[in-house]
């Protein structure tokens, strides 16, 4: 356990000198791509969810009022 924690340690400390540094990757990563990752994201979120709702023949049933009937208590016969 005590190498683990030890290689952990050193993992972190080295990726926040890297960080820090900006050795690791461009720095405009972010502004970049961010704008167009999030846009990409929320078009494919509102695509599949469209196809859910639209072509699955999913019964959503989002209020119960009034439909829902309890059935009719019977009597066990023997």
């Amino acid at each position: 356990m005590y190498r683990f924690a030890k290689a952990a340690v050193n993992i972190s400390s080295q990726a926040a000198r890297q960080v820090r540094h900006g050795s690791s990757a461009p720095q405009d990563f972010h502004s970049k791509y961010g704008t167009g990752i999030m846009i990409g994201g929320a078009v494919f979120c509102t695509a599949i969810w469209s196809y859910v709702m639209t072509q699955t023949g999913i019964t959503w049933n989002l209020s119960p009022i009034r439909k829902v009937m309890p059935k009719e208590w019977r009597e066990a016969e023997e």
